[in-house]
């Protein structure tokens, strides 16, 4: 084994460390010891499908690529120039493997009960080796255009995509992770390559390994089939946003038994600091549950008036590139749910919150995320979206903890003005 320099970073109240260390091929691996039945591992690049402009250093211009390449990408890496598909590979070691394309990561993932360093050989090994040909692109055009035209029939993908196009009018967010058929039409294996070469450089890249794992059997298998790469400069370019919505409304008619709707609250307000970026994580997750949450005034209200299901949620995504939070549901009448979420906010604004209600959510929040530790691929997955988006997940505990009454009100007020809403729906076809 090659003798890198490993880090031990620990937590002592939540009972929890990894190893980290940069291999020598320049890639950061994380080795999280977890002693459950399942082990897991997950190889991710900070590439995804807003990443659609970019310039390596030494280029005059930037590079724009069709949208849904990153996750064109992704499809073509199970590929092998032996013709040796990747999964056969991986049915003989019985593990079970996965990928996917998000907005901002690509990544490709394992699990087993045994003979965990045989699958991480083959993971760490077809994704360094990418193999692309015309014939085989062509081929992938038409599976991932039947792939695109059955989310075009979905309507809870329909939706949040409308919501994303009705909130931002540059970022690259509002493109469909897929892209469409028209712009997959154009891809080519040397666009591709290109990408690869540019986001895939192990510099750019990071390897978690968790549950009954070693960090020294984890570097020896690095080091058999990971070859040093010179470091890089990708540079990737998102168009600056406005506050405001670009569209407060949208709406189409699927085939739906009953209206959707889906409300959005665009954020732009982004600290380039990561660890306030995990704090107002941790404060956007207490509000939401304050604000929705089925403990709470505005879910009740509505359910108890017909007005909304048990399928009403919410989400949110705040990293350094963008913000927003996503309630959805369905209801006969979208647009009373809206005018009384409007309601609601602005008698919070005014009103302020419950100070109890904030010490519940603080713990529901602080409970859900120490449960996360009990599952090696909640640990994989939270672990790689924490450092690509430069934070450490063992300090996000305390920054929970830290979180004040405060915080949580002054979030309230900066993010939930009208300006900032918009609303999609989906009507039934007549």
């Amino acid at each position: 084994m090659m003798t890198e320099k490993i880090i031990v970073k620990e937590n002592d109240f939540l009972g929890e460390k990894y190893y980290y260390t940069k291999h020598s091929s320049g890639l950061d691996i994380y080795v999280f010891p977890k002693a459950l039945t399942t082990s897991y591992a997950l190889f991710g690049t900070r590439y995804g499908s807003i990443d659609n402009k970019f310039k390596l250093a030494g280029d005059d211009e930037y590079t724009v690529v069709p949208d849904g390449i990153a996750h064109f990408l992704e499809h073509k890496m199970f590929e092998n120039e032996n013709g040796e598909d990747t999964f056969l590979r991986y049915a003989k070691t019985g593990a079970s493997a996965n990928a996917y394309t998000s907005f901002n990561m690509t990544a490709y993932l394992f699990s087993c009960t045994e003979r965990f360093y045989e699958s991480l050989e083959i993971l760490l090994d077809f994704v360094s080796n990418p193999y692309f040909t015309p014939e085989t692109v062509k081929k992938e055009q038409g599976i991932i255009a039947q792939e695109i035209r059955m989310g075009e029939d979905n309507p809870g993908r329909c939706i949040i995509f409308d919501l994303l196009k009705a909130m931002y009018e540059n970022h690259t967010i509002r493109i469909e992770i897929a892209g469409t058929v028209n712009s997959i039409s154009k891809i080519t294996s040397d666009i591709l390559y290109k990408c690869y070469n540019a986001f895939y450089n192990l510099h750019n890249m990071a390897l978690c390994v968790c549950g009954d794992v070693s960090v020294d059997k984890t570097l020896e298998t690095a080091d058999r089939i990971l070859k040093a790469q010179p470091d890089f400069d990708v540079q990737s370019i998102y168009e600056p946003e406005k506050r405001e919505v670009v569209k407060p409304y949208v709406t189409r008619k699927m085939q739906v038994a009953k209206p959707l709707f889906n409300i959005g609250i665009k954020d732009t307000d982004i600290s380039p600091d990561p660890r306030e970026r995990m704090k107002k994580n941790a404060v956007i997750s207490i509000l939401d549950d304050m604000l929705f949450g089925r403990a709470g005034e505005f879910y009740n209200e509505l359910y108890s008036d017909g007005l909304i299901s048990e399928s009403f949620g919410y989400w949110s995504e705040h990293n350094k590139s963008f913000s927003f939070v996503s309630v959805s549901g369905e209801s006969d009448n979208p647009s009373e749910v809206y005018t009384r979420f409007k309601k609601y906010i602005a008698s919070c604004l005014e009103k302020g919150l419950s100070a109890e209600d904030f010490e519940r959510c603080k713990r529901v929040s602080y409970a859900a995320f120490i449960k996360g530790f009990d599952s090696t691929d909640t640990i994989a997955n939270s672990f790689l979206n924490f450092i690509f988006d430069d934070g450490d997940m063992l300090d996000f505990a305390d920054i929970i903890s830290a979180v004040t009454y405060n915080d949580v009100n002054e979030t309230l007020h900066g993010m939930y003005r009208e300006e900032c809403f918009s609303l999609a729906t989906i009507f039934p076809l007549d």
